[in-house]
């Protein structure tokens, strides 16, 4: 038959190589990691719009949480679409965990000893610690796609099904 090749039944997110944990796990991580990217676009945002407000001082470090925020939200919706297997990208995941390392490294200083004088610097504190459970998520979600790549390769090429990859 000519056209038999057309009849196969095309790779998404949950193929018959991948056990349904694993898809529910990864798409888990994917939403947790997509949420608390969105909470920090949100309190982040919030300090970047009072300080536009007020004209005070210069929002660096908040404008790289933003971009950081934002990175971390797109490659979650990247991630989760049905034909990406999003662990052959961990070297991508290891780049947002070191970004996350540096946004908590810098926030964290700044303010996990400061005394919570207003709503503000309240808000930070809580963001903090926002940052250190998305660092924890981008650190689980590259270690378990560096397992995964290593031990699923002995899959077949995704257009063709000929060859092992």
């Amino acid at each position: 038959m000519a056209f038999s090749r057309f009849n196969k039944k095309a790779s998404s997110t949950v193929s018959s190589s991948q056990p349904l944990a694993l898809v529910i796990a990864n798409l888990t991580l994917r939403f947790l990691q997509f949420i608390f990217a969105v909470a920090v676009l949100g309190l982040y945002g919030t300090e970047l719009s009072d300080a536009r407000k007020n004209h005070t001082g210069d929002y660096s470090k908040w404008s790289y949480a933003e971009v950081v925020g934002v990175l971390s939200a797109v490659t979650c919706l990247v991630y989760v679409l049905p034909k990406v297997k999003s662990w052959w990208a961990f070297g991508w995941d290891l780049v947002l965990f070191i970004l996350w390392v540096a946004v908590f490294g810098v926030f964290g200083k700044i303010y996990i000893h400061a005394k919570p004088v207003n709503g503000g610097v309240k808000r930070m504190k809580n963001a903090v610690w926002v940052d250190l459970v998305n660092m924890l998520l981008w650190l689980v979600t590259a270690v378990v796609s560096v397992v995964i790549f290593f031990t699923m390769r002995g899959e077949r090429s995704l257009h063709t099904g000929r060859a092992a990859v």
